[in-house]
């Protein structure tokens, strides 16, 4: 059986994600590396340990957070079915048992909102976890000048969480904005359809997607 930790340690997957991080540095894009890939992979397990799934399929949304970017080495354009079918070959050729490495795939092709359908529960969970990692930590550019506006709202968020209710009823991405550097309403403008997708994906888990900014529920 594949474990998390034997893609976490391959050297194959992590140059990839290594080469697709710094295509999209060259391309003036926010951290997608191996750190973003991480927590985005601890997040997406944890949503699903969290609302009742066994470990088992907690740890196949983690295997499909940690890869979920690596079609960006190919092209930015259509990077999630590029991505799929790199992980494709490389679970197979890593033995995985197929029906786990098509509900991977299957969450890989469809974490991004331009072509995205909520077709599993590992799928919800990769899609949460993604959308849900705002923070400045990821705004490569050191000159606010020249800032775009998505190192504006990435850089403005001072803290953020993802948290679901005792009740497992609400799952509410909780941000802290400085909005001497970007207005609440800019992050509506860019992420307006990243909401839209993460409400679907909570559906999908029977949770209510709740956005809180600076202490105001907006969602």
């Amino acid at each position: 059986m594949i474990h998390f930790k034997d893609i976490q340690n391959n050297e194959r997957i992590r140059t990839y994600i290594i080469k697709a991080d710094e295509t999209l540095g060259a391309l003036g894009y926010t951290d997608h590396g191996l750190g973003h890939v991480t927590k985005v992979a601890k997040e997406a397990h944890d949503i699903l340990l969290t609302m009742g799934y066994s470990e088992r399929e907690a740890e196949i949304a983690q295997i499909a957070g940690f890869l979920h970017d690596i079609g960006n080495v190919i092209n930015r354009s259509d990077h999630a079915q590029s991505g799929a079918l790199m992980a494709f070959r490389i679970l197979e050729d890593m033995g995985m048992d197929p029906e786990e490495v098509a509900t991977i795939i299957t969450a890989i092709g469809n974490h991004d909102e331009k072509t995205a359908t909520l077709v599993n529960p590992v799928c919800a969970a990769v899609v949460l976890a993604d959308k849900g990692d705002v923070r400045m930590s990821r705004v490569r550019n050191t000159v606010f000048a020249t800032f775009d506006i998505h190192d504006r709202v990435n850089y403005a968020v001072k803290e953020s969480s993802l948290t679901i209710s005792e009740d497992k009823k609400v799952i509410t991405l909780d941000l802290t904005i400085d909005t001497k550097y970007c207005a609440v309403m800019d992050y509506f403008e860019i992420f307006l359809s990243r909401m839209t997708l993460c409400r679907k994906a909570a559906d999908m888990l029977n949770l209510r997607f709740a956005l809180r900014i600076n202490d105001l529920d907006l969602l």
